[in-house]
C-alpha cells in the first residue's frame, strides 16, 4: 500500500500498461469525479464503484456475486448492497485475480467513512494479501493509516518540484 498526493491517474496508466494481457484487474476511484455529484464521501460509494469496475471486467458473473445484489431489491429500504456485502463480493473477485485498487483524495473523505473504509481494506488484504491498494492523500492521514493498516503499508512522500510547474495563469 502507497500513500502520496498527486496524480494517481498516472500509476493507474502504468499499472494497465504493465498488466495487460495478465489476470489482472485495476480498478480506481477518483474522488473529484464523483464528489460535486454525491457530496460526502462514504466506504461504501468508494468501494462500490471499484466492485463495478471489477464486475465489468469479468467473463461470466458467478451467481452468487448475481444473488447477492438481487437480494437488497427485495428488502425494504435496502435499494443498494450494503458494506459489508460489498466487502464479501471484493473479496470473491480478488481471491480469484491478482487485484490493484487506487484511491484518489483519501483525506478528503470524512474521519469516520475513513476508518470503515481502512476496516473494509484490511478484511480484503487479510483473505487475500497478493491485492494491492494504492491510496493518494495528505500527510495528515498518514498515522491513521499506520494504526489501521499496520504492517500492510509502504509510505511514500510526493511533492512537486518547481521544475515540475511551468506556468503560472492569473485571471482577471
Amino acid at each position: 500500500m502507497l500513500t502520496s498526493r498527486g496524480d494517481s491517474s498516472l500509476a493507474v496508466d502504468r499499472l494497465c500498461d504493465q498488466m495487460r494481457g495478465e489476470n489482472t484487474t485495476v480498478t480506481c476511484f477518483y474522488h473529484f469525479v464523483f464528489f460535486a455529484a454525491q457530496g460526502e464521501r462514504t466506504a461504501t460509494s468508494m468501494l462500490g464503484p471499484l466492485l463495478k469496475q471489477m464486475v465489468n471486467v469479468l467473463e461470466r458473473i458467478p451467481e452468487v456475486i448475481s444473488r447477492a445484489f438481487q437480494e437488497p431489491k427485495k428488502a425494504i429500504g435496502r435499494l443498494r448492497p450494503q458494506l459489508v456485502d460489498i466487502v464479501k463480493t471484493l473479496q470473491l473477485i480478488t481471491s480469484s485475480q491478482r487485484t490493484f485498487m487506487v484511491i484518489d483524495a483519501l483525506d478528503e473523505c470524512a474521519g469516520v467513512q475513513r476508518v470503515r473504509l481502512f476496516d473494509s481494506l484490511k478484511k480484503i488484504l487479510e483473505k487475500f494479501p497478493d491485492t494491492r491498494v494504492f491510496m493518494t492523500g495528505r500527510p495528515h492521514i498518514h498515522d491513521e493509516i499506520e494504526q489501521r493498516l499496520a504492517g500492510r503499508v509502504i509510505t511514500m512522500s510526493v511533492a512537486p518540484r518547481r521544475a515540475d510547474i511551468s506556468h503560472t495563469f492569473m485571471l482577471g
